[in-house]
């Protein structure tokens, strides 16, 4: 059963921002997204710092080796990222990120299967985390998935708008989306069963999951948005950011009243 929730849950993760990107035209897109790269920043850190974490250093396994893990586990996703095979691009044309007119064509052109591979190697990662997740206990395999799936779709979105930014058919840019988020799911199978036998990793399985979210929402999202803005556009980051962080708090509220 457990598996099963895996790969219904790896399976959403890969796919439901996917549909969601295509659903909706690349006017509306480019005004939602800032408003989801908030919400995702607050879900990433709350699931990290206020569900994952504390489950780690609840179990049996020293402080100080978790740390360690934290700490290697930030650097390892920053080489990653370094090796543009941990990419999370959501800049679009006209997106104010100051980039030259065409930008996103030349980027789409000469590096089109960097980003595709990086976005699966991205995915398939998501996919053993969420395993791991539920491996421990269900109720934190469900809170951890739907931080994946927050952070996805705005990732999703923005590699979406850059496909059709250069000349990609919107059933094209979909499939190609839709073949790298399914690497979610193979993550989830191998997770299952490469994990499995191993019940002392899980604390640091956790921690590791947790330096992901953690190194994606401070690296990544939170630098998206600092820049100047008004009063109004700042209030509103303000509170899609508290939302993202209300929706794990009342999650593990939910979790831990049953």
């Amino acid at each position: 059963m457990t598996l099963t929730y895996i790969v219904l849950a790896t399976f959403l993760g890969g796919l439901l921002s996917v549909v969601i990107a295509a659903s909706l035209t690349v006017t509306v897109l480019s005004k939602v997204v800032r408003s989801l790269v908030s919400l995702s920043a607050g879900v990433l850190l709350g699931t990290a710092l206020i569900h994952l974490l504390p489950e780690a250093f609840e179990s049996s396994a020293g402080a100080h080796e978790l740390f360690l893990t934290l700490l290697g586990g930030l650097l390892f996703f920053f080489l990653l990222e370094k090796a543009e095979l941990y990419r999370h691009g959501h800049h679009h044309e006209g997106d104010g990120d100051h980039h030259h007119h065409g930008f996103d064509h030349e980027q789409a052109g000469r590096g089109g299967w960097t980003v595709l591979v990086g976005d699966s190697i991205h995915n398939f990662c998501d996919g053993v985390i969420i395993a791991g997740a539920f491996l421990v206990d269900a109720r934190l395999g469900v809170v951890t998935a739907l931080a994946i799936i927050a952070h996805e779709i705005p990732q999703e979105v923005g590699d979406y708008i850059v496909l059709l930014n250069a000349g990609f058919s919107r059933s094209k840019a979909l499939l190609f989306n839709a073949l790298s988020g399914l690497a979610a799911v193979l993550g989830g199978v191998v997770g299952y069963f490469v994990v499995r036998p191993w019940e002392d990793l899980f604390p640091y399985l956790l921690v590791v999951a947790s330096s992901s979210f953690i190194y994606v929402a401070v690296a990544d999202l939170i630098p998206q948005l600092q820049r100047r803005l008004s009063l109004r556009e700042t209030l509103s980051q303000l509170l899609w950011l508290a939302a993202g962080l209300g929706l794990i708090l009342v999650l593990v509220e939910q979790f831990h009243g049953h």
